[in-house]
């Protein structure tokens, strides 16, 4: 039995974008093949209460709450009762592994092992690489970028660093108008952006002791394969049954 765990922001128990719903695909594969899927609305989406977490740590309860309802059903194989974690739900379901009480395994899809900062900044230059921008404007914007989060970093006073944002914003974008560059300023400033900017998704690898899968696509524009995958890897390295797959 697996608990599938979505990627980042507030998904529904099929991981809906658009028409493509990847979890529930996921489910459909795996039950189809006798291995039991529990899947949930995240945090105040469709039948879930609540509001959005900021934390991975929060996610994590979830995740746990997960297993145990799973712990609780006659039918599950208490033995083979893993996470499979799409994107940030990989680095959830790693660190769910640090924890008491961890799964049996852990399979990740797409899961980051940059920092959130470093991720964010290969995002953009990819973004950027792909429709064929420049080298040296891909340099100037990177720098922007880094210049931006530092920013963020060393002002907590949520009022001060939004503004400062907001001016950069416009100061990159001449089209961007007040409205847009305050709420694009809003959201990386709130607690959570804060927290994705500093998480070390490799920081608390070592205590992993359960058999991890990685997998990564080597055509993902979002999250590159090669830097991603080394860093966990190299997280992992004291757990010998990582098998690791681009």
């Amino acid at each position: 039995a697996v608990v599938l765990l979505s990627d980042a922001g507030s998904q529904d128990r099929d991981g809906t974008v658009g028409d493509f719903a990847p979890m529930g695909q996921l489910a459909d594969y795996l039950t189809r093949r006798g291995i039991a899927v529990l899947r949930f609305d995240d945090r105040g989406v469709g039948k879930s209460t609540g509001t959005a977490a900021n934390t991975n740590l929060e996610l994590v309860s979830d995740a746990q709450a997960g297993l145990n309802f799973l712990r609780t059903r006659p039918e599950i194989d208490l033995a083979h009762l893993g996470l499979i974690g799409h994107g940030e739900g990989g680095n959830v379901a790693l660190l769910t592994a640090t924890q008491p009480l961890p799964p049996a395994f852990v399979v990740t899809l797409a899961a980051y092992g940059l920092t959130g900062q470093d991720l964010a900044v290969q995002q953009q230059a990819t973004a950027l690489k792909a429709v064929g921008t420049a080298p040296a404007q891909v340099e100037a914007a990177t720098k922007r970028q880094q210049a931006m989060f530092e920013i963020i970093r060393q002002t907590p006073d949520n009022a001060q660093a939004q503004a400062i944002v907001a001016n950069m914003l416009k100061q990159n974008n001449a089209s961007m108008d007040n409205a847009s560059a305050q709420t694009s300023a809003a959201e990386m400033t709130s607690a959570r952006y804060r927290y994705y900017l500093a998480f070390n998704p490799a920081e608390k690898l070592t205590a992993v002791r359960c058999p991890v899968l990685l997998l990564n696509g080597t055509a993902d524009l979002s999250v590159a394969a090669e830097p991603n995958l080394d860093a966990l890897e190299r997280g992992l390295k004291l757990n010998k049954a990582v098998t690791v797959q681009k």
